[in-house]
């Protein structure tokens, strides 16, 4: 789903491409100014307008920002901006429901702290949010909202403690939805080999390459052109003119160096945690998306870091043997993500909200 793979396009020698127009504001904005916006604490007013803010800096895939959001009166509608789908990677646009999902679970955190009480309820393909007033209720998961990041790096290798995982486990409880945590370094070691498998995949599928590079924003100047898609830095790539990355990283990229990463990532993890939904369908997606929100957030109040790795979800020669060896049987594993201390990394940015809200 989100944070990875920026240069593995590059060095195929592909170019990327802008896929949105930016305000005029967001464009006078340097890559430091842009995220400082984005990510200001929360404010009582003007009410939608922030709430859309931070729904927006939920986790997604490709940082395609897949949703539209409209207001009337106390209710708050999340629907999909299909055109920012990803066919290649996401056929069934699973991940793009799960994307929904992940900001339905902001929204309604970050309601509760400015005195709403948030019912969702799934109609079709979107997610209506009923507020009506309540008590405030300031958590530690709605506070983790503007820092939480997912850091593709190595991780430091040491064990998250017991109480740690019991809070992350308990972050990830949502009806219809399982949680399978694993900090055994033999369980681990068998998800890193559906990860290299799934990885080695998608850099052979040409479509999958495509559709990657058409998201990568190879400097802040391109970054801040579209506030969306993958900045290099982010995932720890420094930041070039893409007419210098694409041949200098074509030079020295290979298969075998990029699997080497994700096993070193993966080697110094404290854990790994697959979600899993009773059912395949968008109400069961979204289900998985507000689950895996909750542990992004409760990872960054504890200090920690996370990041996906999808790939044994994504390809889907794997993703029912992946299933099997976790014991799912028939059921389909959605997210995978590994977890630890680790480094911060830039932070990704967001369109502003009013281009994602409809009138």
């Amino acid at each position: 789903m989100i944070d990875r793979r920026q240069f593995i396009a590059t060095a195929l020698g592909l170019s990327a491409t802008a896929v949105a127009g930016p305000s005029a504001a967001a464009a006078a904005k340097t890559y430091d100014e842009a995220v400082k916006s984005s990510r200001a604490p929360l404010q009582a007013a003007p009410r939608d307008r922030e709430l859309v803010r931070f729904a927006t800096l939920a986790a997604n895939s490709h940082n395609t920002q897949p949703w539209i959001f409209s207001v009337r009166g106390n209710v708050i509608a999340i629907a999909p901006d299909l055109t920012r789908r990803c066919p290649a990677v996401d056929p069934d646009d699973h991940h793009l429901f799960v994307s929904l999902g992940c900001a339905a679970e902001n929204l309604i955190l970050a309601a509760s702290t400015l005195g709403w009480h948030a019912d969702a309820a799934v109609d079709g393909d979107r997610i209506v949010i009923t507020l009506e007033e309540g008590p405030q209720d300031t958590s530690a998961l709605a506070a983790a909202i503007p820092l939480r990041q997912c850091t593709r790096a190595a991780f430091d290798g040491r064990p998250a403690a017991p109480e740690t995982l019991r809070r992350l486990e308990d972050a990830c409880r949502e009806p219809n939805v399982a949680a399978i945590l694993m900090t055994e370094r033999a369980a681990i070691a068998g998800v890193t080999d559906y990860v290299l498998e799934g990885n080695s995949a998608q850099m052979h599928d040409k479509a999958f390459m495509r559709e990657l590079v058409s998201w990568i924003r190879f400097n802040e100047a391109e970054a801040v052109a579209t506030m969306d898609g993958l900045f290099s830095p982010a995932s720890g790539n420094p930041s070039l003119p893409s007419w210098v990355a694409r041949p200098l990283l074509k030079l020295f990229f290979t298969e075998g160096g990029e699997n080497k990463k994700y096993r070193e990532e993966l080697e110094s993890s404290a854990g790994v945690v697959v979600l899993a939904a009773d059912r395949s369908d968008k109400s069961h997606w979204i289900a998985v998306g507000r689950a895996c929100q909750r542990f992004g957030l409760q990872a960054t109040a504890l200090g920690l870091k996370y990041s996906f790795i999808n790939q044994p979800v994504e390809v889907a020669a794997l993703r029912q043997q992946f299933g099997a060896s976790l014991g799912l049987g028939e059921r389909r594993p959605d997210i995978v993500m590994r977890f630890g201390t680790g480094p911060d990394l830039p932070r990704s940015l967001r369109r502003p909200p009013e281009l994602v809200m409809q009138s």
